[in-house]
């Protein structure tokens, strides 16, 4: 199996602790929270799921089913792993209707294990609704030393490259392969979602490579002239001055960023700039994908820090928990921790 995470460089090192991560789906559970309090009244039912080894499409249609509506008056805030345990947002457009009654719902899909909360709000859930997801997960077959400790502990400190993850990219990576060949023409996308997959997945992997390269320059804490940083609002700021910059970073108001490529020019300057060119210029086909789709240039942290982060370890069996910004991958925090024995079939069972 083909996983385009294999060449992307560690930041603490390619772990020495080997373990199993997504085994069975209760050993990758993920809480969504969101970044705002329903208002209490409104059009919109909101309902929060607990799903077992569902991914978010599939319960999307059938709570439409439940209330009687069509699937497009269902909405929700993020995408969530299948292989996993969610507890995850959900929206449904119920103008002069009372609240349903999902009882039949739970009682007749495997996959929905509670309806843990409901509420009313006066807007329907959209993409960036949520402020972050809380991750408790279980590495099984566990096998490291004490060492362990320190890194989890380096890691939790110093942060991990804020990669996309496989899941990104699809089964064996094929996102990306069929966005290539769109860039040559091969074939037109016409569905709206494929078109929408292929188009992540390019920009995705263009900043994985940016980010792969600082690392192994060893400029991933350290700016260069014409960086971008990035505040929590997604402010910038050109660096014009490095030692003005580092101390911006040694605070963590401020990060590092890399591209979201768009089909404008690059925002970096100078140095950066040609940095990153050199980089994204290697992927002509991908580029031609973005530009002729006039994607907006956006950019993206360097480094993401686990918060709240916690571990356990018992006997052959490591725990660990951390909350993330949304848009940010598990997956990357434990790229870090260890190598991960499973054959990857899991990545494969993702509504990305």
């Amino acid at each position: 199996m083909t996983d385009l995470m294999n060449s992307l460089a560690y930041l603490h090192g390619q772990p020495t602790a080997t373990g199993r991560l997504k085994s069975k789906p209760e050993d990758f559970f993920v809480s969504e929270t969101l970044d705002f309090t329903p208002a209490g009244h409104g059009e919109h039912f909101l309902v929060r799921i607990r799903k077992i080894g569902e991914n978010t499409k599939y319960v999307a249609n059938e709570l439409a089913k439940a209330c009687g509506v069509t699937s497009r008056d269902v909405s929700w805030a993020g995408l969530k792993d299948r292989h996993a345990v969610t507890e995850q947002w959900f929206s449904v457009h119920l103008p002069g209707q009372p609240d349903p009654d999902l009882s039949e719902f739970v009682a007749t899909h495997e996959g929905v294990d509670a309806i843990l909360e409901t509420a009313r709000h006066d807007k329907k859930l959209r993409p960036g609704d949520l402020i972050g997801n809380h991750f408790k997960l279980v590495i099984t077959d566990f096998d490291g030393d004490d060492a362990i400790e320190t890194r989890l502990a380096n890691i939790r400190d110093q942060g991990v490259p804020n990669y996309f993850g496989s899941q990104r990219f699809g089964r064996n990576g094929n996102n990306v392969t069929s966005a290539r060949d769109w860039g040559q023409d091969k074939f037109r996308v016409r569905d709206k979602s494929k078109r929408s997959f292929y188009l992540s997945a390019a920009r995705s992997y263009l900043f994985n490579q940016v980010l792969s390269a600082r690392i192994e320059k060893q400029l991933c804490h350290t700016p260069i002239l014409g960086d971008l940083l990035i505040d929590d609002q997604e402010n910038t700021k050109l660096v014009d001055d490095i030692a003005t910059a580092q101390e911006k970073l040694t605070k963590r108001h401020w990060q590092i960023s890399g591209p979201m490529t768009g089909d404008n020019a690059l925002p970096t300057q100078g140095e950066a700039q040609q940095f990153e060119q050199d980089i994204v210029d290697t992927e002509p086909h991908l580029l031609a994908v973005i530009r002729s789709n006039r994607m907006r240039h956006e950019r993206r942290p360097l480094l993401l820090y686990p918060q709240d982060m916690q571990w356990q370890r018992d006997g052959n069996t490591l725990e660990v928990e951390f909350a993330l910004p949304a848009g940010c991958f598990a997956t990357a925090v434990m790229r870090e921790v260890i190598e991960d024995l499973s054959d990857g079939d899991a990545d494969a069972h993702t509504d990305q």
